[in-house]
């Protein structure tokens, strides 16, 4: 990271919000191997390996100036069972976020709560949060929708832009 965004951990009442590491890889390779789970976010499973050189490359940091990437890793409180991850990109005064649940784990509700904590934690370190959302991904439209984005008329890359309302 290049300094200006300090991760650290976020709490909710049924999740961690972890900083993100290498460490991590080995359980998350099968919290995101389902390939079903690709079908909106492209791609496929990638291997342990794959999934290590990733963690190593976000943990480096943006090569950008004035580029944060903050990853972090959702567990459950109740067992420490790693469920998905929520990142950001902050640039200036803007965050984009994004999330992933693994299969197993959709329709509890992590997911919203999990990007209820990183937009609130973004807001009040005076971000503007925005994300971007495929038209036809319901369930990530409703994720956005409860961490209190709105959809804008902007699409980008086949996707609908969602925006913190200015206060």
């Amino acid at each position: 990271m290049s300094g200006n965004v300090a991760v650290e951990e976020i709490h909710t009442s049924r999740l961690e919000l972890v900083p993100l590491g290498v460490g991590h890889a080995g359980e998350m390779a099968e919290v995101l191997g389902d390939p079903a789970l690709h079908a909106f976010i492209g791609g496929e499973p990638e291997s342990l390996e794959e999934l290590r050189a990733r963690y190593a490359r976000w943990e480096a940091g943006a090569p950008e100036p004035g580029t944060d990437w903050c990853n972090w890793v959702v567990r459950l409180r109740a067992d420490g069972r790693l469920v998905g991850t929520v990142q950001a990109t902050v640039v200036g005064d803007t965050a984009e976020v994004a999330w992933v649940v693994g299969t197993a784990w959709q329709g509890r509700g992590y997911a919203s709560e999990a990007a209820r904590a990183l937009v609130g934690w973004l807001r009040d370190r005076g971000r503007t949060v925005v994300a971007h959302v495929h038209p036809g991904h319901a369930a990530s439209g409703a994720v956005a929708r409860a961490a209190g984005l709105v959809p804008t008329d902007e699409v980008q890359d086949g996707e609908v832009r969602w925006e913190s309302p200015t206060a």
